[in-house]
Formats: C-alpha cells, sequence, structure tokens
C-alpha cells in the first residue's frame, strides 16, 4: 500500500490552481509522473538505509523514502534489543513489489551481505561487536554476529567456570572476534576477553597487597581432590587438602561447598607466577597445643583408624592427633605380616602410648602391650620335654617353623621330623596350616626361640633294629625307588635299607624292578648313621652264609677298642710273662 503521508510537497505544480479546478490540460499521467520525482530511485537487490518507523513484537516498518514502507520480522533485529524509533538501518532491497504492491526487505540478508567485511574489520580494530547467543552446542554456545553464525567456546564465555551454560540463551552480549578461518568461514568469538583486561588490573592490585600471614575473604570457585580453589576478588588461591582441616579427610567436601565464602589465611604466594597458598586451618588452634598436659608414656588411649598401611595403622585419639602403630606392635607373633590383618579403616582401639614427642608432634602406640608377653613365663607353659600341638607355618629347606600360640613359635629341624624316613623337603612330610604334635627339645628366651621336634613322641625304632637286622639275617622288603646308584627297599618289619644294581639281580639274571617284594640279605648295619646295606642276589648265592666283614672304619674302631681294652686289662705281671715267652720263642728260633 502507498503511503501518502511521507511523499515530500511537489515543487512545480501549481496546488491553487488544481484547488480550484482551473488547472488545464493536467492529467492523470503527469501527476503521477509529478510525484514518481519525489520518490528514491530504489533498485531490487541492494543495500540502502532505512529508518525505523514503527516496532512491535512481530514487525519492525522501515521507511527508505519510497512509494510504500517496508515490513520486516522483528526476529531479524534480536541481536540488537535497544532498537528504537528513528534508529537509522540498513535494509536488502529484494523486491519493489510483491502481488500485494507491498515492498519487501530484509535486514538479516544486508547485514549478511557486508558481514564478512565488518567480522575482518572487527578483527583487526580489536572492536567490540555485539551478538545474539541462539543455542547451545556442544562445548559452547553458538552467536548470531552481523547475521553470520560464530561460535563462542564455553571457557570465554566468562573468567568464572560455567556450570549452566543454558541461562545465557536468548541474550545479547558484548564481545571481541578473536580468530577467523577463511577458508571455511568459522569465526570464533569471546566475551571473556573483555573483561579479563579489567581484571588483570584487579589482579595486579591485589597481588601488589599481598602478605604472609594476611587473611582475606574468599569464594569457594572450583572443588578438586586434591584442593580447593578460592577466587580472592579477581585472583584465585588454592587451599591444599592437607591445609582444609587439622584432621584427615578423603574429600575436600567434607569440609566446604562450591560458592561458599569463608576466611583464608594466605600461607605463601608467587608474584611472578601469580600463584597463591592459602590455608583453612591455620585460622584454628593445633590440636595438640590442646593435648591433656598429664598424658604420658605408658597411659592407655581410645582411638579411631584413619589410615592403614602394610607397616601400620595410623590412629585419631582426637581431631588432629594421631598415632602410629607399628606392625610390629600389633602382635607378640615374631611372623612378617601385613596391618590389614590386624585392623581395619574405621576401627575403634584401645592402644599403649610407647613414645610421645609434642615437639616434633609425633606418638607411637602399642596393641600387644595389652597383652602379657608369652616369653616370661616361657619355661613354665612350655617346660623342656613336654608334649604340645602345633600349627605349621613355612617352610624352609633345613625344617618348618610352627605356632604353639601367638607370639610363641618354634623350629622343627628336618632330621628331627622321623626316624626312619630320610625327608628331602618339609612339604614331603606335612603342608602349611595342619596341626604338627611336637617335643620341646631346647628354649632359648633370650632370643625368643624354642627348638622343637617331632620323632621324639615315639621310641627310637633304631635300638630295636640293632638286633633285628644283624648282618647275614634274611628279611623281606619291596623296593619303594629305583635310582641309577641303586634302590630303596621297605622292609616288612620297619625301617628302610639300600640296595646297589648288583646287589638287585634276580637268580634268573634279570633285574629287580620297583615294586617287587624279595628277599634280602642284610651285609651291613650301621646304627650311628642309619644306613642297612641289602642285597637279594646274596641269597641264592653259594657261601652266602659266610660272615659279612665289618665296614673298614668299623674294623678299625673295634681293632682299637681291642687294643685298648687290652691294655686296660694288662698288669705288670703280665708283662713280665710276655717278656719271657718272647725270649723262649725267639731261643727257639735259633
Amino acid at each position: 500500500m502507498s503511503n501518502f503521508k511521507n511523499v515530500e510537497p511537489l515543487q512545480d505544480f501549481n496546488w491553487e490552481e488544481f484547488e480550484n479546478g482551473t488547472t488545464a490540460d493536467v492529467s492523470k499521467e503527469d501527476l503521477q509522473k509529478a510525484y514518481d520525482e519525489t520518490l528514491n530511485k530504489v533498485s531490487e537487490h541492494q543495500v540502502v538505509d532505512g529508518k525505523v518507523i514503527s516496532i512491535d513484537k512481530k514487525e519492525v516498518i522501515v521507511n527508505i523514502g519510497y512509494k510504500s514502507d517496508g515490513i520486516i520480522p522483528a526476529s531479524e533485529f534480536r541481536y540488537n534489543p535497544d532498537l528504537k524509533v528513528g534508529d537509522i538501518v540498513e535494509v536488502y532491497v529484494e523486491s519493489q513489489e510483491d502481488k500485494k504492491g507491498q515492498l519487501i526487505l530484509s535486514h538479516k540478508k544486508a547485514r549478511l551481505s557486508k558481514s564478512w567485511e565488518r567480522v575482518n574489520a572487527a578483527l583487526d580494530n580489536e572492536e567490540i561487536i555485539q551478538g545474539y547467543i541462539k543455542c547451545r552446542t556442544k562445548g559452547g554456545m553458538i552467536v548470531d554476529v552481523f547475521g553470520i553464525e560464530a561460535f563462542l567456546p564455553g571457557s570465554q564465555i566468562d573468567v568464572h567456570p560455567i556450570r549452566d551454560y543454558d541461562i545465557f540463551v536468548g541474550k545479547t552480549m558484548e564481545f571481541k572476534v578473536v580468530k577467523i578461518n577463511q577458508e571455511f568461514k568459522n569465526v570464533v568469538v569471546s566475551h571473556k576477553a573483555l573483561i579479563e583486561a579489567e581484571l588483570e588490573a584487579q589482579k595486579q592490585e591485589i597481588m601488589s597487597k599481598l602478605e604472609k600471614g594476611q587473611i582475606l575473604e574468599g569464594t569457594v570457585k572450583n572443588i578438586t581432590s586434591y584442593g580447593v580453589f578460592v577466587d580472592l576478588g579477581g585472583v584465585d588461591g588454592l587451599i591444599h587438602i592437607t591445609d582444609l582441616s587439622w584432621g584427615r579427610i578423603s574429600n575436600p567436601r567434607e569440609v566446604v561447598e562450591l560458592d561458599q565464602k569463608l576466611n583464608v589465611v594466605i600461607l605463601d604466594f608467587d608474584k611472578e607466577r601469580r600463584r597463591i597458598a592459602l590455608g583453612l586451618k591455620q585460622l584454628t588452634p593445633h590440636p595438640w597445643d590442646a593435648l591433656d598436659p598429664d598424658l604420658k608414656v605408658g597411659d592407655h588411649v581410645h582411638g579411631k583408624v584413619v589410615v592403614i598401611a602394610d607397616y601400620g595403622a595410623f590412629v585419631e585419639i582426637a581431631q588432629g592427633v594421631e598415632g602410629l602403630i607399628h606392625v610390629s606392635e600389633m602382635s607378640w607373633s615374631q611372623h612378617l605380616r601385613s596391618a590389614q590383618d590386624f585392623l581395619h579403616v574405621g576401627d575403634e582401639v584401645e592402644a599403649v602410648i610407647l613414645t610421645l614427642d609434642r615437639e616434633d608432634r609425633k606418638m607411637s602406640l602399642g596393641l600387644k602391650q595389652l597383652k602379657e608377653d608369652p616369653w616370661e613365663t616361657i619355661e613354665v607353659k612350655y617346660p623342656l620335654n613336654s608334649k604340645h600341638e602345633a600349627t605349621v607355618r613355612n617352610f624352609t629347606n633345613f625344617g618348618i617353623f610352627v605356632e604353639l600360640e601367638e607370639g610363641v613359635d618354634g623350629l622343627i629341624h628336618i632330621s628331627d621330623l622321623s626316624w626312619t624316613k630320610k625327608v628331602k623337603h618339609p612339604s614331603e612330610f606335612t603342608q602349611v596350616g595342619a596341626k604338627i604334635d611336637v617335643v620341646v627339645l631346647e628354649i632359648d628366651k633370650e632370643n625368643r626361640r624354642l627348638s622343637l621336634g617331632h620323632k621324639q613322641l615315639e621310641e627310637n625304632p633304631w635300638d630295636t633294629y640293632e638286633t633285628l637286622y644283624t648282618p647275614g639275617s634274611i628279611h623281606t622288603g619291596k623296593i619303594t625307588e629305583m635310582m641309577d646308584r641303586g634302590a630303596v627297599i621297605t622292609l616288612n618289619e620297619g625301617g628302610e635299607g639300600f640296595a646297589t644294581p648288583k646287589h638287585l639281580v634276580k637268580e634268573d639274571g634279570s633285574q629287580a624292578q620297583k615294586g617287587e617284594e624279595l628277599p634280602f640279605k642284610v651285609i651291613e648295619f650301621v646304627k650311628e648313621t642309619k644306613r642297612i646295606i641289602l642285597s637279594h642276589s646274596r641269597t641264592f648265592e653259594e657261601g652266602n652264609d659266610e660272615p659279612v666283614a665289618a665296614p673298614k672304619k668299623q674294623q678299625k674302631k673295634e681293632e682299637a677298642a681291642g687294643i685298648n681294652n687290652v691294655a686296660a686289662s694288662t698288669t705288670l705281671g703280665d708283662i713280665d710273662a710276655l717278656a719271657a715267652l718272647k725270649a723262649k720263642m725267639e731261643k727257639g728260633e735259633e
């Protein structure tokens, strides 16, 4: 529709004659021509300036000096919430008139036609521009800048971390263009950059006034597993988790919460690196200073286990006051064990103070001291030759370590396990955790050692074997083990013997095998070394009744014993008689 209110008066037209009807030869075409000359020359697809003449919620009416005004959707001006009647805006002429004769304008297209020029100019000149935040996207926001969709990273919205991005959607804010990718037509803007300069000045001022020991008010800005960041009014400081409380805490959230206002003390700072170490617990007295002055070594205390390690447990007897129970002070047992075998975090315990150093604020505690030391009365409870039941705890190549009770251990030497069997390793005889009967052989109270035996529970069968397995006697035995140098034979009457390969030849010439049960003749018996030498071949060979010569060592021993016996029983008279006999024999030879 035409809007004649905005048409300028015709300069050369006689309005008085027109009104009186006295004009001659004035046609409709002349009037139209005269009117058109008063209008701006407008071409389609051209950007021109227009004046805002009306604004409502849905539309903005703009006059460009043409015969009709243009109507533009209000959404195209959302980046500019301060738009008002009378403002001059750029518009793009899409069509001089549509089917209804209406002028078609677009503010968005006008902005787009010059948007890249404006964006690049804003980057070069560090110009502050306005943008409309359209929506949220991954990692940040989408901002309408001159009709171009620019990216606003989440880290560039504000100097403080943003937890709720949605509150910015639909807002118009000021930005600086910080990066442009000409190839992909990408634009990155920042709101944070506008306030950093101001904050920088504030930080410089704050850092210049800092002093150790100074108390400041701050706001909890961020909480991490290792500490709390506090905003001191433009500059951040860190309270390490160990400086939050005199007591042990596992998470800073146990002490503070986000956006909480609190007083902190400056522990240290570095102006160049702009790092500030803060403390919270330092604003309260140290718990050690309030510890009972009458507390001393030997006193019993109660506390709660707060930390467990392999080497011991830390027990809090008062908030901020801890003592260490070393694993060696948890039990009288000599076995190397872990503290987790005795205590767990959260356990309530009673302990004895072993050491107390108020100056260094250290305390050591003990659990085993609550019980009597079993070695104080060891001779009474475990006298020599007494019999007991023990538990197998560990093996070594030379024996078995057993536990009679907590704190009382003993060793069974491998040679004291059996009278008859040769045990190569204790694992052949028993297993860890098994019960075993023992006899106390020796007590070393000073070194807290017991020597124990197992075979001593029975009589020594070698006393019986000495009369049973005499050289030349024949006994039935079973071959239980074969080796290159011979075989082990288990005798039916008890005990084990050994036969070399040449003594395992059977009467038909074949070699005896493992598992066979055959008669064997004893050809050697030595009680001291528990040695029985057997032969199957001698049981059927001729002359097998001949006496078996004793071993050379045994012969020498017997000869020495005989000489000693002779020497011991010889008198002076015997010596004279022997001398006479010797002289007579010499005379007879002559």
